[in-house]
């Protein structure tokens, strides 16, 4: 469906180009089949040289006129028109500077996980596996394919893998209904790297569980490397079990963290010379303002502002792109509900439902109970009565003293006790706003 219509192949030299009309099936075709187009590579390597591998777009790709069963040299004169050939540049590097270290904005919220995402293709195999853990939008799947696109520059015969939990479940649940578990098994053990987005995915899946921990114990057992992300640390994905856990937490594991404002601000303006749009510094730091948590919102709103701009045929002013941009805005900063609160106070600290509403006065839940009202102030518009009487019908002064007593914690960095382990009250707070997916 992806290649026999919609795309051209062509030689030039040792580079394989793909040809597309549009930059979303160069998407789609780049995000679903990276690791097939890699092996296509190596297959072919031997005949034709030491081949890359480009994709790009060509407006001028014609699908009625494609040979996906053939790959034609074609001759690099410049016959073209100069200007074509730097339109063609420019779309190709808008697609391409995604998933490259060179492309990855560093900040106080993601310096420990780029630094040890860079020391992998150096050293594959020496700190393995690493894991990668944050809420949506905080880069981790950047850095995943920053590691296999390094990995690939510098190793070009070894054979890596990419792919999320989804894709190895829908692979391994195919192997066992016809294509074969040895298949299977030879495509994703015999591999110098392997890295698998969405762990969390596996949660539940217990077939496919025990094979994704007979794969990690033989790549172990070989040396080889692996790289995982998921929203959540190896210690709150306990329903993996406890073995594949551990194997998990062997070698390091890293946390993201959403980008704070100057980060947000350099991630606006990385991304619109990207797409070749220019707003001014108010829009931008709107938008930086704005838009916090998953970067995608922000990307969406570029998009959104560009296509206003071409429509209207002038620059977007501050006060029109907030007016567009409201229901983004309003993503960003969703209204919560008192029993979402609740609900994801009790998940992460192992707790009963409705146990925040209890007389109970232990430290383990009264802790919680007093985060939760501290989050319920922050969060929504509930008022000190209203949020009193919610968990368990407290008076509101005891809600103002809570609300105080977790600021005093942040302050002096105390730290709570959780069924994980002690944690730092912020570091807490984060796990429970990535559970709201508020982060």
């Amino acid at each position: 469906m992806w290649f026999e219509n919609r795309v051209r192949w062509q030689l030039a030299g040792e580079q394989l180009q793909l040809l597309v009309r549009d930059a979303f099936t160069l998407e789609r075709i780049r995000r679903s089949f990276q690791s097939e187009l890699s092996e296509v590579i190596e297959s072919l390597s031997g005949h034709y040289g030491s081949l890359t591998l480009q994709l790009r777009t060509d407006p001028s790709c014609d699908p009625a006129d494609t040979s996906a069963a053939a790959i034609e040299p074609v001759d690099e004169s410049p016959a073209e028109p100069a200007v074509q050939r730097e339109t063609e540049v420019v779309a190709d590097n808008s697609q391409r500077s995604w998933g490259r270290f060179e492309s990855l904005v560093v900040g106080d919220a993601n310096r420990i996980a780029v630094t040890a995402a860079r020391m992998l293709p150096d050293r594959p195999g020496s700190i393995s596996p690493l894991f990668l853990h944050g809420p949506p939008g905080s880069g981790k799947s950047h850095l995943l394919q920053s590691i296999w696109t390094e990995f690939r520059q510098r190793r070009q015969r070894s054979r890596s893998v990419y792919l999320t939990a989804e894709q190895f479940t829908s692979h391994f649940l195919e192997a066992l209904r016809g294509s074969g578990l040895p298949s299977f098994r030879h495509k994703y053990r015999d591999v110098q790297l392997l890295l698998i987005d969405d762990v969390h995915f596996f949660v539940g899946k217990r077939a496919t569980i025990s094979e994704l921990h007979y794969t990690i114990d033989s790549l172990l057992r070989d040396g080889r490397q692996l790289v995982f992300a998921s929203h959540y640390p190896p210690a709150e994905l306990q329903d993996l079990g406890m073995d594949l856990v551990a194997r998990l937490s062997s070698g390091l594991v890293c946390g993201t963290e959403p980008a704070d404002h100057a980060m947000r601000m350099q991630i606006c303006q990385q991304y619109c010379q990207r797409q070749d749009c220019h707003f001014s510094s108010e829009i931008i730091d709107l938008l930086a303002q704005q838009l916090r948590g998953d970067v995608r919102l922000m990307h969406g709103a570029i998009h959104r502002l560009q296509a206003i701009e071409r429509a209207f045929g002038k620059p977007v002013s501050v006060p029109a792109a907030s007016s567009h941009l409201q229901d983004l805005f309003q993503v960003a900063r969703r209204a919560v509900k008192l029993p979402e609160i609740e609900q994801a106070i009790c998940h992460v600290f192992g707790l009963q439902p409705q146990s925040l509403q209890s007389s109970g006065r232990t430290r383990s839940v009264s802790q919680p109970r007093m985060l939760a009202m501290w989050l319920a102030r922050e969060y929504t518009r509930a008022a000190y009565s209203e949020i009193g009487d919610f968990f368990g019908h407290r008076a509101h002064n005891t809600v103002i003293s809570a609300h105080q007593r977790v600021n005093n914690w942040m302050l002096n960095n105390e730290m709570i006790q959780t069924p994980h382990g002690s944690w730092n009250t912020r570091d807490a707070i984060r796990r429970v706003e990535t559970e709201l997916q508020l982060a």
